[in-house]
């Protein structure tokens, strides 16, 4: 294994590091408590705490996110979705069975790999999403609460416009343990 080509050509380094104080408010609050905070971005989003990776990552911290709330199966063309629990519990299918990520948990799912999450646990729970290359995430993220209102056709393109892939696969996130 080797390292990838250069990126940095220069001889002495240069200041770029970006910094976010975690009192930054969350860019993203939904009706339910949830709320994500953008940490970095795939892109400048022209955000007041705006920090982008030049296509390299996406991090994304969701906190307090609802009993009840998840996706269903669904799969990433472009991009790999990692997983890591900060805190409760969030139930995580890996493609072959569901499991209870607990924090400090960590699931990691390459490009084309089934996944799915929910919350199933009763209280809120909070985690790490890591989207690599980093895709506009945040478009979805602030799109999909408007998902319930759009004719199927208009959901269905909004879902291929954002890397998803939703399948018929049914699985009970109950089963599989």
């Amino acid at each position: 294994m080797s390292y990838p080509p250069d990126r940095y050509h220069g001889e002495t380094g240069e200041i770029s590091a970006s910094f976010r104080a975690a009192d930054a408010a969350p860019e993203l609050v939904n009706p339910s408590g949830t709320r994500t905070y953008y940490l970095a971005t795939g892109q400048p989003t022209g955000r007041e705490h705006d920090i982008a990776t030049d296509g390299e990552f996406g991090l994304y911290h969701v906190v307090d996110l609802a009993p009840g709330a998840g996706t269903g199966t669904h799969f990433h063309r472009s991009m790999s979705e990692s997983f890591f629990v900060t805190d409760g519990s969030l139930r995580v299918y890996d493609g072959v069975r569901w499991r209870d990520a607990t924090k400090g948990d960590f699931l990691h799912v390459p490009a084309g790999g089934l996944h799915a999450f929910c919350n199933e646990s009763g209280e809120p729970t909070s985690f790490l999403m890591l989207f690599a290359p980093g895709a506009p995430r945040e478009e979805y993220f602030e799109g999909v609460g408007r998902i319930v209102a759009m004719g199927e056709a208009e959901r269905a393109e909004f879902f291929i416009a954002h890397d998803s892939y939703f399948t018929d696969l049914r699985v009970d996130p109950k089963a599989g343990d």
